[in-house]
């Protein structure tokens, strides 16, 4: 399998977290989007032009919440919980996570870089983070579940963000953020992240 990614890509550090919670093994093709040709790029592997997206045999799937939902498969059910109720608030907090969140992500673009702090909220802000507290508060700890999957694959990117902003949650939440933090998953992901940017 060729996942193709993209520097500075969330969605892109999230579905390789994926594939490591399946174990399962893929050549990473990675894409500079701060070239100019970075499009004409994408679009040699997938006609949506965006990362990240998968080329497995003669087909490509495309989008993260496809991707992890094969790689799912294709690891019989490893990412998600055992309980079907389970099973779906995990794709629930997943699907929301990809779709939401809009404000954080204009007001706190993810960078691997030295960020200044998030000093004011607006109202938009804080309902969000409202609503991250309430998520991550529901945590088993230390991970969503019982074991790690695809929420904690997508909202340790998130825990990684509101870090670099200066955002810390408080108590369950804060200990769930704490936990994606320490995460040895998320700290190789992010590390990789790095590499894909400077190795290029």
């Amino acid at each position: 399998m060729k996942l193709t990614v993209g520097t500075d890509s969330t969605w892109s550090l999230r579905v390789w977290i994926c594939s490591q919670l399946a174990q399962i093994a893929v050549d990473v093709n990675v894409i500079d989007l701060t070239d100019s040709d970075y499009k004409s790029e994408i679009l040699k592997h997938s006609e949506t032009g965006l990362v990240p997206c998968l080329n497995e045999g003669t087909f490509v799937i495309h989008d993260s919440l496809a991707i992890m939902e094969y790689f799912n498969e294709c690891s019989a059910g490893a990412i998600f919980p055992s309980s079907s109720a389970e099973r779906a608030l995990a794709r629930s907090l997943c699907s929301e996570l990809h779709a939401g969140f809009i404000s954080l992500r204009i007001q706190c673009p993810f960078s691997l870089e030295q960020v200044p702090a998030l000093l004011e909220f607006n109202k938009d802000i804080e309902n969000e983070l409202r609503r991250i507290t309430k998520i991550f508060g529901s945590a088993h700890l230390p991970f969503m579940f019982d074991s790690a999957g695809a929420v904690d694959a997508f909202y340790a990117i998130l825990a990684f963000r509101l870090k670099a902003y200066g955002i810390n949650l408080q108590g369950k939440a804060g200990m769930y953020q704490e936990s994606l933090l320490n995460w040895s998953t998320l700290k190789q992901a992010i590390k990789l992240a790095h590499h894909w940017k400077t190795h290029k």
